[in-house]
C-alpha cells in the first residue's frame, strides 16, 4: 500500500456531548477501509461550560465535562494512537480561557498532557499531505462556509469541518486540474443539550465521516434508525 493511500478523517466529536455509537461506528471504518492515516478534523471535545458564549446550568461542570470526555478520548486513542488533529474553536476553548485570564504559556499544559494522550496525537493550525497519487490535499477546521471556494483559494482540494449540517463534495476543474472540496459533517449527539441553539435553524446536522481512497474523496454517513442511533451498517 503506498503512503496515505486511505486517509479516515473524523468529523467534529464534541466530547463528551458525541454520538453514542460513536466508538462502534469507528471501529468498523477502520475494520473495513484500514486508513494508513487518521485526521481529526477538529472539535475533538466541546468544553461547554468554559465557553464564551452561554452555556446551559443543567449540563456537565467544568471539571465533570471534562473527565467525561476522557474516557471517550482515551477509547478513540486505542483505535487511532497516530492521529492529527486540526486547531479548532472548541478544543482550543481551554487555551483561549488562561490566555484571557492572564496567564502565561508556562503555566499551560499541552494538548496532550491535557487529554491524557500519548505523543502519538499531534495537533496542526492546519495541514497539507501529498496523497498516494501525488496531489496534496488541504486540512483545516473551518475557514468558510463554502469548502469549494477554500480549495479555489488553496489551489487544491480541501477538507473542513466545523459546519454541522454541511456534507458533501463538490468538484471544480480547470485546464490542469481537478480539484474537490469534502465538508465532513460532524459526529454529534444532537438532542443533547450543548446542541439546544440548533433547534431553531432549519438545517439539522449530518452525523458522518469522510475517507479519502487513492487521492479522491468518499462520504460516509452514520445512517440512523427512528431512535436516533446507528443502524450497524456501512456504504
Amino acid at each position: 500500500m503506498s503512503k496515505n493511500s486511505v486517509i479516515l478523517v473524523i468529523s467534529d466529536t464534541h466530547c463528551p456531548y458525541h454520538h453514542p455509537d460513536l466508538i462502534p461506528f469507528l471501529k468498523a471504518l477502520k475494520k473495513k477501509y484500514k486508513p494508513d492515516r487518521v485526521i481529526h478534523i477538529g472539535d475533538e471535545v466541546d468544553s461547554h461550560a468554559i465557553s464564551f458564549h452561554d452555556s446551559d446550568p443543567d449540563l456537565y461542570s467544568a471539571g465533570h465535562e471534562h473527565q467525561k470526555s476522557l474516557s471517550t478520548i482515551h477509547a478513540m486513542e486505542q483505535l487511532f494512537p497516530v492521529m492529527d488533529l486540526m486547531d479548532s474553536n472548541h478544543g482550543s476553548l481551554v487555551y483561549r480561557r488562561q490566555k484571557a485570564s492572564g496567564l502565561p504559556r508556562a503555566a499551560m499544559k499541552s494538548y496532550n498532557e491535557f487529554l491524557e494522550v500519548g505523543n502519538g496525537w499531534k495537533w496542526h493550525d492546519d495541514l497539507i499531505i501529498t496523497m498516494s497519487n501525488g496531489q496534496q490535499v488541504y486540512f483545516c477546521h473551518g475557514k468558510a462556509a463554502n469548502v469549494l471556494k477554500v480549495a479555489q483559494q488553496y489551489g487544491c482540494p480541501t477538507v473542513q469541518g466545523h459546519y454541522h449540517s454541511s456534507y458533501s463534495i463538490q468538484y471544480w476543474g480547470n485546464p490542469n486540474s481537478l480539484n474537490w472540496g469534502m465538508q465532513v459533517g460532524c459526529l454529534i449527539d444532537a438532542k443533547s443539550l450543548a446542541f439546544e441553539y440548533m433547534k431553531t435553524q432549519k438545517s439539522r446536522p449530518i452525523i458522518g465521516c469522510g475517507v479519502i481512497l487513492n487521492g479522491l474523496p468518499k462520504l460516509i454517513p452514520m445512517v440512523l434508525n427512528k431512535g436516533g442511533r446507528w443502524n450497524k451498517e456501512l456504504t
